[in-house]
């Protein structure tokens, strides 16, 4: 199965939840946030939901609300579109586990063969509440992250 991160109760009423929100704020980040960040933000979407939403504790819009709900994998963990956002503007917890992973990726994300991959997409999707979407229907065999250019 996948890891899952940032499913919080005040996002969605799916199972799979991590508890609420606010017990995961803290006053100051990672110091490298700002790569965490990045690397969220470049991983492989896997369910594309149209639809908008608003910060959950400030009510207030922001640069992920289009298709927040949508999901987003590196392969190991899954995430929703708006958890960078989160990260960025709450400095939500991380797992450990998490940032070990990114870090030794050097923060890029990596490229996804998809015959490993189908088998915990498809323990996940029903444990998060995306029953519907398994088994896995794509016909790549490779989902490659899109070219990053990093902050200087």
């Amino acid at each position: 199965m996948l890891g899952l991160l940032g499913f919080y109760v005040e996002l969605d009423n799916r199972s799979g939840q991590s508890g609420s929100i606010h017990d995961a704020v803290r006053p100051v980040g990672e110091p490298d946030e700002a790569d965490l960040v990045a690397y969220l933000e470049a991983g492989h979407v896997l369910l594309d939901v149209m639809e908008s939403g608003r910060d959950v504790i400030t009510g207030s819009d922001h640069r992920h609300a289009p298709g927040c709900s949508s999901l987003v994998t590196d392969g190991i963990w899954l995430w929703r579109k708006d958890f960078p956002h989160y990260l960025e503007t709450h400095h939500v917890s991380l797992p450990e586990t998490f940032l070990n992973h990114v870090r030794s990726l050097n923060y890029q994300m990596p490229a996804i063969a998809v015959a490993q991959f189908a088998p915990h997409y498809d323990e996940t999707m029903p444990v998060v509440g995306w029953a519907s979407a398994v088994p896995w229907q794509s016909t790549v065999t490779t989902l490659v992250p899109e070219p990053r250019v990093r902050d200087q």
